[in-house]
């Protein structure tokens, strides 16, 4: 977990940048209709590390959803932690309910309602900051395990609970998170042993978060984290190819020109997303950030290869920052399935029934 960069953030007054002003954060975001800043923001930390990016995406859209959802006690509460504390937030759902070849274990949460509140029982995974993070948003279900992506009930039986990750009923089990990229998350493997959250921890009412489809809000935050990475593959290209004097190089001239391509259509594509949002279009904006989600996606991907391509085997040794950037790009792409991505785009535009928050069939 990026601990210091965090602790820079909160020194330099950044951590709350989605709090509003009013309350003493920086406003941005789209409930300060303020949201290609943060947009930016997030992009820069992406070109500088994609797992720092991916940290501060759940942080930022926590403090979004409490800011939208949440009772006037919870934001002076929570924001307080946030702006003089330095706490950390983060929404994990990550209940996957088919298990791949070999693997034993089955993952979920159960919620069972009491007098004065819930106890959550089970596991999530995927779950990023985990081992840092102060705060989690849990998405999760009365009606059994799914969290919210895998949610197949009725959507007003999911729940926002804010859980205080410092209650020992919570374990983090570290083996499970190995992946070839993005490891910095930290997003382990969590268990809730009739973990407490009371009544007074629910944020918004009994299923907001899918019937007023907020992770679209969110959509096209991992589409300016696709982007920083490849800006980051990008400007490499650009100083090794001037370095080695093979700028007149026709091929290697193609490259660069995809390359610039690339990353101003992912600016231009974000600007008018961004610009949805703040003009209050929510369904055009959910949308439109469903299109840039796919196409970035396949940019920075693209960008990335022809780096590779440009700069040869070099670019992927150590320290070569690609080397890390190829492995965490091609982890977090796959933070969505982009075959059913588009597959909602079509269903959206021949008027069919579709899902724009996490693109079921």
């Amino acid at each position: 977990f990026p601990k210091e960069d965090f602790q820079a953030l909160f020194h330099a007054d950044l951590l709350g940048a989605t709090i509003p002003r009013d309350a003493g954060g920086l406003g941005l975001g789209i409930q300060g209709r303020n949201t290609f800043p943060l947009w930016m923001m997030t992009k820069l930390m992406a070109k500088a590390d994609l797992s720092l990016a991916r940290c501060w995406e759940g942080h930022a859209n926590s403090l979004v959803l409490i800011d939208a959802l949440g009772t006037p006690e919870q934001k002076r509460r929570w924001f307080e932690g946030v702006l003089e504390r330095g706490e950390i937030w983060v929404a994990w759902s990550g209940e996957p309910s088919a298990p791949k070849p070999g693997e034993k274990a089955r993952f979920g949460t159960t919620v069972t309602a009491a007098p004065d509140g819930w106890y959550v029982t089970g596991s999530k995974v995927f779950a990023t900051s985990a081992s840092r993070a102060n705060r989690a948003i849990l998405l999760v279900s009365t009606e059994g395990p799914g969290g919210a992506r895998h949610n197949q009930g009725n959507p007003e039986a999911l729940l926002m609970l804010a859980c205080d990750l410092s209650d020992p009923t919570i374990t983090v089990d570290t083996s499970w998170w190995d992946p070839v990229g993005m490891r910095a998350t930290g997003s382990h493997l969590v268990r809730f042993e009739r973990t407490f959250v009371p009544r007074d921890c629910l944020i918004g009412r009994p299923g907001s978060y899918l019937l007023d489809q907020w992770q679209t809000a969110f959509v096209p935050h991992y589409a300016a984290s696709f982007l920083g990475a490849a800006e980051a593959a990008y400007d490499y290209a650009v100083t090794y190819v001037r370095h080695q004097n093979k700028g007149s190089d026709p091929y290697i001239q193609h490259r660069i020109a995809s390359m610039a391509v690339h990353i101003d259509s992912g600016h231009l594509w974000l600007h008018h997303v961004a610009g949805l949002w703040d003009r209050g279009r929510r369904a055009d904006a959910a949308l439109a950030g469903t299109k840039v989600r796919h196409l970035v996606e396949h940019w920075a991907e693209d960008t990335v290869h022809h780096c590779i391509r440009a700069c040869g085997a070099r670019s992927l040794i150590r320290p070569s920052p690609i080397e890390r950037i190829l492995r965490d790009l091609t982890f977090y792409l796959r933070h969505d399935n982009d075959d059913h991505i588009l597959a909602t785009i079509g269903r959206a535009v021949l008027g069919e029934q579709h899902d724009v928050s996490f693109y079921k069939p």
